[in-house]
């Protein structure tokens, strides 16, 4: 049994923290290690992360000296990891307790490097709200372009195939640019169409985010994908649209 590499960035989440510790704890399959990269957060974050690291041995916790952002803690926990594969989880959201054995029998059985799952939403108490509209099984570099269609706590890749790939140091949509990065490598990546995973929506961040999604979107594509002024806006407008569709 691989080991598992569960990336978890953590900032002022202290409220759903212990919930997503413990829906990977919970995993059937067991031969994981968690690494909690805090990022300076100024709740009592560290408080519950020292309690739960008393509690599993499993926990690797990391401080950072700095607020950093997303990306480089995700990249300071893929830096630290010493799995084969290497799979993340923000620290609001949950794991079912079937998600990483069904993700790693699917990625044995088909001999894949990147692989998936669907999600559901759930609210802050985590009623859940809905599942996700449409869900495509096989992604390749062209499709993701279009939308990024991966949800970060479902995301699984093969170190031991790929190396170890970081996520670009952009203050959002990092993990959308780690998806695109692998997929450059690789023909495609494959989902497993049940849910596996619960994605805490906020209602109230969702208006005042999309001016924001929307700049980033940019950067990702110009900048950091470098793909020329017209195929950026291209994909600015597919993103756009697929948004307004799901």
């Amino acid at each position: 049994m691989e080991l598992v590499s569960v990336i978890m960035p953590s900032y002022n989440a202290s409220l759903y923290l212990e919930e997503t510790v413990k829906s990977v704890m919970n995993q059937s399959y067991k031969n994981l290690e968690l690494l909690i990269v805090d990022d300076c957060s100024t709740d009592d974050s560290r408080r519950v992360i020292d309690k739960l690291v008393k509690e599993y041995s499993m926990i690797i916790p990391i401080f950072l000296e700095n607020n950093s952002g997303a990306a480089i803690a995700r990249n300071t926990g893929i830096e630290n990891a010493r799995g084969r594969y290497i799979a993340f989880l923000d620290a609001d959201d949950v794991w079912l307790p079937s998600k990483i054995e069904l993700q790693i029998q699917f990625m044995e059985k088909y001999k894949l490097s990147f692989s998936y799952t669907n999600y559901d939403f759930i609210d802050s108490n985590g009623e859940v709200l809905r599942s996700k509209k449409k869900f495509r099984t096989i992604l390749t570099y062209s499709d993701m372009l279009k939308a990024n269609f991966i949800g970060c706590l479902t995301a699984v890749y093969d170190a031991k195939k790929l190396g170890k790939v970081f996520m670009p140091l952009i203050r959002k949509r990092q993990d959308y640019g780690l998806w695109l990065e692998i997929l450059k490598t690789i023909d495609f990546a494959r989902g497993i169409k049940k849910p596996l995973a619960l994605y805490r929506f906020d209602n109230n961040s969702i208006s005042s985010n999309k001016l924001e999604m929307l700049y980033w979107n940019w950067q990702l594509f110009y900048h950091v994908q470098k793909l020329g002024l017209f195929k950026s806006i291209r994909s600015l407008f597919y993103n756009i649209y697929y948004k307004i569709v799901n």
